[in-house]
């Protein structure tokens, strides 16, 4: 009852009918040459040097403010408990 019922003579699959005329189209690039100058280049390595810097002094900045005020903290709990 639950048995797949396969066809008596299975049918072939499709073959292709048609041959190839002669070489393939040459497709074009669709999207525009971008040139870049190396001014350019330079400018934007330049600010994401910068910014990379920036970002390392604010992280630097802020771990040094988290130290002061775990130690400001343990200091004046100690002044506290006198």
């Amino acid at each position: 009852m639950f048995l797949p019922k396969y066809p008596d003579s299975p049918t072939p699959p499709p073959t292709h009918t048609h041959s190839p005329t002669g070489p393939a189209p040459v497709r074009r690039s669709a999207l525009p040459a971008v040139s870049v100058s190396t001014g350019a280049v330079v400018a934007v390595l330049t600010g994401g040097l910068v910014l990379t810097a920036l970002l390392a002094a604010v992280a630097v900045s802020a771990i040094s403010v988290a130290i002061a005020a775990v130690v400001l903290r343990s200091l004046l709990r100690e002044h506290n408990r006198r």
